[in-house]
């Protein structure tokens, strides 16, 4: 079978994007994990099926590299709005996508007749235990928890999907490959998390790298950044309604977080190239 596709990516989290707008995927979950793979593949974070949607202007179904499904990714989210403009699909600069996480809505920064920026109401931060969802006893704000014999001081975030975020010296000094699954198989979690590495550099500026479930490390994460600047207002790390600059491996989003936890995220997306991949 021949997928006709499209790689693209925000900020250096890279998915393949497949048009699905008439029809979907047989095996959504086999073809990720065929195409993701890097060095023997077509290489990525992932598939992203941009499908129909009843209520909606489309629908965005997301496929981690090992074939399991996610809820919603922010960068992802970005490029969908970027492919449904650029190829005439919606041709508007307001866009509403549908997510495993709820609608999601899109404003578009067109430049020279196609996008460069998008803006994504990523709805409310919630650090209530059964929305992430976490065993642990109540909310999860700079709490103790032992990963592999080691103590960190947690907190836990929804945004859609789970997170768990830690303050830590130097992001870069860890060895992510080596404690990212410990944290993302952590019992606590049924459904596993999306851990996030952090440090503040800055006023409403901070560092972040993040070990996503199904993924391992990615160069960014959209979600993550968005969780992220939901705990640091909560732990008073940065402020409520300004713009916080989160930089990641592959470049900087801009999230604004409300005193009541709703976030906004801006950031580019980019289209690679196109192609077809024999499956």
């Amino acid at each position: 079978m021949k997928i006709y596709f499209t790689k693209m990516h925000g900020i250096g989290n890279d998915y393949i994007y497949v048009n699905c707008m008439e029809k979907e995927l047989e095996d959504p979950c086999g073809v990720s994990v065929a195409m993701s793979p890097r060095h023997f593949s077509v290489g990525s974070d992932g598939l992203i099926m941009i499908c129909s949607s009843e209520v909606a202007d489309a629908k965005m179904r997301m496929f981690n590299a090992d074939g399991s499904e996610g809820k919603m990714c922010g960068n992802a989210i970005r490029c969908v709005g970027k492919y449904l403009y650029d190829n005439g699909i919606c041709k508007k600069e307001n866009i509403s996508v549908e997510t495993l996480s709820g609608i999601k809505y899109l404003t578009l920064t067109v430049e020279g007749g196609s996008v460069k920026y998008v803006s994504v109401d990523m709805g409310k931060a919630s650090f209530e235990a059964e929305d992430i969802p976490t065993t642990y006893g109540g909310e999860m704000i700079d709490a103790p928890a032992a990963v592999d014999g080691k103590t960190w001081r947690m907190t836990a975030v929804s945004v859609g999907n789970p997170h768990w975020i830690t303050v830590v010296d130097d992001p870069y000094a860890l060895e992510l490959e080596k404690i990212g699954p410990a944290f993302e198989n952590h019992p606590l979690f049924p459904e596993r998390v999306n851990t996030e590495f952090i440090r503040k550099v800055g006023d409403d500026e901070i560092e972040m790298r993040v070990w996503e479930r199904g993924s391992g490390e990615t160069w960014a994460c959209g979600t993550g950044a968005s969780a992220v600047a939901a705990a640091c207002v909560r732990l008073g790390l940065c402020s409520a309604g300004e713009p916080i600059t989160v930089h990641l491996r592959g470049g900087d989003l801009v999230i604004t977080c409300d005193s009541d936890y709703r976030i906004t995220m801006k950031g580019p997306a980019e289209k690679v190239y196109d192609g077809v991949y024999e499956y």
